[in-house]
Order: structure tokens, then C-alpha cells, then sequence
């Protein structure tokens, strides 16, 4: 086979993957979801947290009925992959004086639960 054959084909391999990775794996974040969310959270019912579905797009603070702390009421922040990933990665560091108190320190577990919330959202 060409060498530059083979080259082109690994570089559209490693950009395939990379998308992937970008992208999560909905099927393993709702399974995450499951296991260290609904503790607090679901999909369509305010909980201890507030519901999720939807949360693509939506302002912080947002959800009708639920009590958020003043902190995330007055936040600006709209919930995206790039804000969602920085809430779970440290939700304090996000919003100072919030009230979640779990974090999801590994980068490919926060980009799964995204992929799912995403999915679960319609987006």
C-alpha cells in the first residue's frame, strides 16, 4: 500500500477519534447519570437539585419552583458543553456560594453525562 495512503487513512483515524471523544458516549453518561445523580437530580422532577432536561441552553437558575441559592439565581451563566463541564468539574470555582457539593474529576466521566444531558435535551 502507499505510504501516503496509509498516512492519510491513520490521520482521518486519530480525527475520527477525536470527534468521538469530543462528542461522549450518551449511552455510558446516562449510565454515570444513574449511578451519581439521581440522588438528588432527574430528568423531569426538581429534586434535592433541579431537573435536567432541557439544561442545553437554559440560564442557571432557571428552572420555575425550585430554590436555588441566590448565588445561581443571579449567575449569568447559560448551560453548554464548555459551562457544564466547568460546573462539574468544580461547581464552587463556577459560582461562588452555590449549593452542589459533588464534582466529576475525570475529564472523559463529565463529557459523557454532557453527551447525555445534550441528548435527554434534544440538542
Amino acid at each position: 500500500m502507499n505510504r501516503n495512503l496509509i498516512a492519510l487513512a491513520v490521520l482521518l483515524s486519530s480525527a475520527a477519534l477525536r470527534v468521538y471523544a469530543a462528542a461522549g458516549d450518551a449511552a455510558h453518561g446516562e449510565q454515570l447519570y444513574e449511578a451519581r445523580c439521581t440522588a438528588c437530580h432527574s430528568l423531569d422532577a426538581s429534586r434535592v437539585g433541579p431537573m435536567h432536561r432541557g439544561v442545553f441552553g437554559r440560564k442557571a437558575g432557571s428552572v420555575p419552583d425550585f430554590d436555588y441559592s441566590p448565588a445561581v439565581k443571579k449567575s449569568k451563566i447559560v448551560w453548554s458543553e464548555k459551562t457544564l463541564d466547568q460546573w462539574l468539574t468544580n461547581p464552587e470555582r463556577l459560582i461562588p456560594g452555590q449549593k452542589m457539593g459533588l464534582q466529576v474529576p475525570d475529564a472523559a466521566d463529565r463529557t459523557d453525562l454532557i453527551a447525555f444531558l445534550k441528548r435527554e435535551s434534544g440538542k
